[in-house]
Protein backbone atom coordinates (compact mmCIF):
# COMPACT_ATOMS: atom_id res chain seq x y z
CA UNK A 1 0.00 0.00 0.00
CA UNK A 2 1.34 3.51 -0.70
CA UNK A 3 1.39 5.29 2.49
CA UNK A 4 1.26 9.02 1.18
CA UNK A 5 -2.19 8.27 -0.78
CA UNK A 6 -3.62 5.23 0.92
CA UNK A 7 -3.98 3.37 -2.64
CA UNK A 8 -2.58 0.22 -4.03
CA UNK A 9 -0.17 0.42 -6.43
CA UNK A 10 -0.60 -2.39 -9.37
CA UNK A 11 1.93 -3.08 -11.58
CA UNK A 12 -0.34 -3.41 -15.24
CA UNK A 13 2.48 -4.18 -17.42
CA UNK A 14 2.76 -7.22 -19.66
CA UNK A 15 6.57 -6.99 -20.25
CA UNK A 16 8.45 -6.54 -16.95
CA UNK A 17 10.82 -3.33 -16.71
CA UNK A 18 14.81 -4.66 -15.82
CA UNK A 19 15.91 -1.55 -13.89
CA UNK A 20 19.63 -1.48 -15.38
CA UNK A 21 22.44 -1.30 -12.67
CA UNK A 22 24.60 1.45 -14.62
CA UNK A 23 22.34 3.55 -16.68
CA UNK A 24 23.43 3.69 -20.48
CA UNK A 25 23.09 6.44 -22.95
CA UNK A 26 20.23 7.69 -25.65
CA UNK A 27 19.30 9.93 -28.07
CA UNK A 28 15.95 11.44 -29.58
CA UNK A 29 14.96 12.97 -32.67
CA UNK A 30 11.12 13.74 -33.15
CA UNK A 31 8.57 12.54 -35.68
CA UNK A 32 5.54 13.50 -38.02
CA UNK A 33 4.88 17.09 -37.49
CA UNK A 34 6.19 18.43 -34.55
CA UNK A 35 9.67 18.09 -36.14
CA UNK A 36 8.62 19.93 -38.93
CA UNK A 37 7.68 22.96 -36.78
CA UNK A 38 11.00 23.18 -35.11
CA UNK A 39 9.81 21.93 -31.43
CA UNK A 40 13.15 21.14 -31.01
CA UNK A 41 12.69 17.25 -29.38
CA UNK A 42 16.59 16.49 -30.22
CA UNK A 43 19.00 15.36 -27.85
CA UNK A 44 20.77 12.72 -25.31
CA UNK A 45 19.06 11.17 -22.95
CA UNK A 46 19.43 7.95 -20.22
CA UNK A 47 18.05 4.99 -19.70
CA UNK A 48 16.82 4.29 -15.89
CA UNK A 49 15.20 0.99 -17.00
CA UNK A 50 13.81 -0.52 -19.79
CA UNK A 51 11.19 -3.90 -20.62
CA UNK A 52 10.64 -5.06 -24.54
CA UNK A 53 7.57 -2.44 -25.10
CA UNK A 54 9.32 0.91 -23.45
CA UNK A 55 11.97 2.66 -21.09
CA UNK A 56 12.11 5.14 -18.75
CA UNK A 57 14.55 7.96 -19.39
CA UNK A 58 15.97 11.13 -17.99
CA UNK A 59 16.85 14.15 -20.73
CA UNK A 60 16.69 17.71 -21.05
CA UNK A 61 15.47 17.49 -24.97
CA UNK A 62 11.93 19.39 -24.81
CA UNK A 63 9.94 16.18 -25.60
CA UNK A 64 6.18 16.28 -24.14
CA UNK A 65 3.71 13.81 -23.42
CA UNK A 66 2.12 12.47 -26.74
CA UNK A 67 5.15 13.24 -28.76
CA UNK A 68 6.17 10.69 -31.02
CA UNK A 69 10.56 10.14 -31.33
CA UNK A 70 12.95 7.76 -32.86
CA UNK A 71 15.30 6.61 -29.91
CA UNK A 72 18.61 5.21 -30.40
CA UNK A 73 20.04 3.36 -27.38
CA UNK A 74 23.50 2.53 -27.12
CA UNK A 75 23.06 -0.89 -24.95
CA UNK A 76 25.57 -1.68 -22.75
CA UNK A 77 28.20 -4.21 -24.18
CA UNK A 78 26.91 -4.30 -27.74
CA UNK A 79 28.91 -3.05 -30.32
CA UNK A 80 26.64 -0.47 -31.82
CA UNK A 81 23.70 1.30 -30.75
CA UNK A 82 19.90 0.03 -31.67
CA UNK A 83 17.26 2.50 -33.17
CA UNK A 84 13.66 2.10 -32.26
CA UNK A 85 12.44 3.84 -35.19
CA UNK A 86 9.21 5.12 -33.45
CA UNK A 87 8.01 5.46 -29.59
CA UNK A 88 5.57 7.76 -28.23
CA UNK A 89 5.66 9.53 -24.78
CA UNK A 90 3.64 8.17 -22.62
CA UNK A 91 4.52 10.10 -19.71
CA UNK A 92 6.73 13.18 -18.02
CA UNK A 93 7.84 14.21 -14.79
CA UNK A 94 10.78 16.41 -14.23
CA UNK A 95 12.64 15.25 -17.17
CA UNK A 96 11.86 11.92 -16.33
CA UNK A 97 9.74 10.47 -19.74
CA UNK A 98 8.07 6.97 -19.71
CA UNK A 99 8.53 5.99 -24.12
CA UNK A 100 6.17 3.28 -25.14
CA UNK A 101 7.74 1.46 -28.32
CA UNK A 102 5.46 1.04 -31.06
CA UNK A 103 7.59 -0.03 -33.99
CA UNK A 104 10.66 -2.14 -33.17
CA UNK A 105 12.50 -3.97 -36.32
CA UNK A 106 12.82 -7.61 -35.77
CA UNK A 107 16.50 -6.99 -35.14
CA UNK A 108 16.26 -4.55 -32.74
CA UNK A 109 13.45 -6.52 -30.45
CA UNK A 110 16.10 -9.72 -31.12
CA UNK A 111 19.06 -7.19 -29.66
CA UNK A 112 16.53 -5.89 -26.82
CA UNK A 113 15.48 -9.09 -25.99
CA UNK A 114 18.99 -10.35 -25.90
CA UNK A 115 20.54 -7.96 -23.76
CA UNK A 116 17.17 -8.30 -21.31
CA UNK A 117 18.14 -11.97 -21.45
CA UNK A 118 21.52 -11.49 -20.42
CA UNK A 119 20.98 -8.48 -17.88
CA UNK A 120 18.21 -11.02 -15.86
CA UNK A 121 20.71 -13.88 -15.18
CA UNK A 122 21.68 -14.62 -11.80
CA UNK A 123 25.12 -13.35 -11.40
CA UNK A 124 25.11 -10.87 -13.98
Amino acid sequence: MDGTTGQFSVDLRQHPRLRVSAPFVCSFSRLGLAKWLGRGGEGIGVVFDVSMRGAKVMSEAGIQRGDRVSVTLALPNQVSPMTVEEATVRWEREQVYGLEFVDLSPVAEMRLRKFITIATKPGS
